[in-house]
């Protein structure tokens, strides 16, 4: 009999574990309420991406004389963009449906919840049905915050998830949130024609981020006159006649016609009956879990946002797999765990930002000697060809063996470049490694070599 496994949420991590499991011989099961693909990635992540693309597309249009052509104004058109995201959408749910029914998942439409260790009930619109399960996963994603102070009204009043696009393209917009959802946000708007002002709780935009990176940003951000409210909290949204007005904690104050709420995400794990079965909750989330993703009951495993861990389809699609590979015992042969610390991850404003491992500020701050190397964009012939010299790469090694410890990209192409050294970082590779490619020339992968050097 084959080991019978139950994943409740078909996002990047359930998909991939179905897949994973189905091929190594389990019997699968993959229940999802919403959309196949997980709605996190297909109704955020997938749409954003899409809008941004357009919005370069608009940005390229308009930087066109620097490249030698005369172009006629662009116009976005509204509804054709929502078509374009719809189509996008589809499609590569169908292509997850097909790839599971293929490998003979079984896909239940509905909400799963777990009624004792081994048994998930699915609610589904003909019914209940009942699973019996050697092993669980729960990979059920998660939704945008809301603060206390706003109530989303999906017109004037927005979440992430009513902007994709929205019911009419705001002429200015608030942006709550300086992290990675906001800062594309941003970047998605100014690029689309809206006036946009961004709430900045720190300091700095993306908190957290190289300064260095966050600042050549910054600095986009005000050449496309974007305001920016440093320093300031927002605590209140009042709606007007014509707009919002967004009151911060220090008395400053913003109008828009619009205002946006990009201030994190919390888990769906209400009614899934993870506490009821004996996994220990610390809130909304589980209290801890091993590096094989298992709870303190040893059978249920969860994944994606609801880890806690990194919010990335990227490392929610390995998380399933590594699942995948544990609950059918391949840890034994030849499994590597799972490096949070190795992920790369990117941010699609432009310039994009791509980031992995060990960051110049985190080394200095605990006190690590590493060497920083550092080369411009400006001195690179295919940045000069694509009228954009914005940006750097930066990699940071380890003086003594160097060994590639980690490494940052500003510019465009950032989030396709950093997988050169993502392989580097995780992989232990040095600086000589890289230096010895012989990568194309014109290109901007060109810069990681010089970086190396």
């Amino acid at each position: 009999m084959s080991l019978r496994f139950v994943i409740v949420g078909a996002g990047p991590a359930g998909t991939q574990a179905a897949t994973t499991a189905a091929r190594l011989g389990a019997d699968v099961t993959l229940i999802e309420r919403d959309i196949v693909g997980g709605a996190a990635h297909l109704l955020d992540c997938v749409p954003s991406k899409s809008m941004i693309a357009t919005a370069e597309a608009l940005d390229d249009v308009a930087t066109a004389a620097g490249m030698g052509l005369q172009v006629a104004p662009a116009r976005l058109d509204l509804d054709a963009l929502r078509a374009r995201i719809e189509s996008i959408v589809a499609r590569l749910e169908q292509q997850s449906r097909d790839l599971l029914g293929s490998q003979g998942v079984d896909i239940v439409r509905g909400t799963g919840r777990l009624v004792d260790p081994h048994t998930v009930v699915a609610d589904t619109p003909e019914g209940e049905r009942v699973f019996e399960a050697d092993a669980v996963m729960v990979s059920t994603g998660s939704r945008p915050r809301l603060p206390a102070w706003a109530e989303p009204d999906g017109h004037r009043v927005l979440t992430t998830r009513d902007a994709y696009p929205p019911r009419e393209m705001p002429s200015h917009i608030v942006v709550v949130g300086s992290g990675v959802t906001g800062v594309e946000f941003v970047h998605m708007f100014s690029s689309l024609g809206a006036e946009v002002t961004l709430i900045v709780s720190r300091q700095q935009v993306l908190p957290g981020k190289d300064p260095e990176v966050a600042a050549v940003l910054e600095d986009d951000f005000l050449n496309r006159g974007v305001r920016l409210l440093k320093g300031a909290r927002a605590s209140a949204v009042e709606r007007t006649d014509d707009g919002v007005v967004v009151r911060c904690d220090d008395g400053r104050s913003a109008s828009g016609s619009h205002v946006l709420l990009a201030i994190g995400s919390v888990p769906n794990l209400e009614g899934v009956g993870l506490e009821a079965v004996g996994v220990e909750m610390d809130g909304p989330w589980v209290r801890e879990l091993d590096h094989h993703m298992r709870t303190n009951v040893p059978h249920i495993y969860v994944a994606g946002d609801v880890s806690g861990k990194l919010p990335l389809s990227s490392v929610a699609s390995m998380q399933g797999r590594k699942i995948a590979e544990h609950v059918m015992g391949l840890h034994k042969v030849d499994h590597r765990h799972l490096d949070y610390e190795k992920a790369a991850s990117a941010i699609f404003t432009d310039p994009e930002i791509a980031d992995v491992g060990l960051g110049e500020a985190d080394a200095f701050a605990e006190g690590r000697k590493v060497r920083v190397t550092k080369v411009p964009f400006a001195s690179s012939a295919k940045a000069l060809i694509n009228n954009d010299p914005r940006g750097f790469v930066k990699i940071v090694s380890d003086p003594a063996t160097g060994v590639v410890l980690g490494g940052s990209i500003v510019g465009r192409d950032a989030a396709e470049l950093i997988a050169v050294i993502a392989v580097a970082v995780t992989n232990g590779l040095t600086v000589n490694d890289i230096a010895e490619c012989i990568f194309v020339h014109p290109a901007l992968s060109e810069a990681l070599t010089e970086a190396a050097e």
